[in-house]
C-alpha cells in the first residue's frame, strides 16, 4: 500500500477501475500464454461447454495486477499533491486463495476493487505490518468473475527498533556476520 501501515483502515475499499476484454486482446493474450481452443480459436470454442471463446482466468488477474499497481501508484501521487507523505509498501508475500468464478467474454466490462479485510504487525518482520486484502473483478452484470486473497506489507511509520533490533540491523552490516547467519 501506499500509506502508512497506522493510516490503512480495515474494511476500506480502494477502486482500482474497469477493463473492456475485446476478442483479439483475449485471442493474443491466450496464443501466448494460455493456448487453448476456448480461449483462442472461436470456431472451436463455439462447440465447447463455454459456447465461445472466454478469456484465460490468468488474464483476468493480470488486469487486476495492473489496475492495482497503477491505483497504488496513482494514490501515492495523491499524498504527495496534498503535501503528504506516503507509506512505503513491501514485497507481497503470495496469494492465499484465487478463484475464478463466472467466465469473462469478449465485449464483458470487468471493474476491479480492493478491500482491506484485517491487517495485523509482522512477527518476523519488524517496523512491518501484513495488510489482508480481497481483490474483486466483477464483471458488468454485477456477477463475480475474479476473486483473490492476497497479503500485502506496508512499513510502520511509528516503528522504533529496540536495542537489541539495531544490533541485529547493525550486525547484518557486516559481510562476516551475515555469511555465518545464512548457514
Amino acid at each position: 500500500m501506499t500509506r502508512w501501515y497506522e493510516d490503512i483502515e480495515i474494511n476500506s475499499t480502494l477502486e482500482l477501475g474497469s477493463h473492456q476484454f475485446e476478442l483479439k486482446e483475449i485471442i493474443e493474450f491466450n496464443k501466448q500464454y494460455d493456448n487453448q481452443y476456448f480461449h483462442t480459436d472461436p470456431e472451436l470454442a463455439k462447440h465447447s461447454h463455454f459456447k465461445g471463446i472466454i478469456a484465460s482466468g490468468w488474464h483476468t488477474a493480470c488486469v487486476g495486477q495492473r489496475k492495482m499497481v497503477d491505483a497504488l501508484f496513482a494514490e501515492e501521487e495523491r499524498l504527495l499533491s496534498q503535501g503528504k507523505q506516503p507509506g512505503v509498501s513491501g514485497p507481497s508475500p503470495g496469494i492465499n486463495k484465487m478463484t475464478f468464478k463466472t467466465p469473462v467474454r469478449p465485449k464483458d466490462t470487468v471493474s476491479y476493487q480492493l478491500t482491506i479485510t484485517s491487517k495485523r504487525i509482522a512477527n518476523s518482520l519488524p517496523g512491518w505490518g501484513l495488510l489482508f486484502l480481497q481483490l474483486d473483478a466483477i464483471n458488468q452484470r454485477d456477477e463475480i468473475v475474479y476473486q483473490a486473497d492476497i497479503v500485502g506489507i506496508s512499513k510502520r511509520r511509528d516503528f522504533k527498533p529496540t536495542l537489541k533490533q539495531r544490533f541485529g540491523i547493525w550486525a547484518m552490516k557486516i559481510p562476516l556476520v551475515k555469511r555465518l547467519m545464512k548457514r
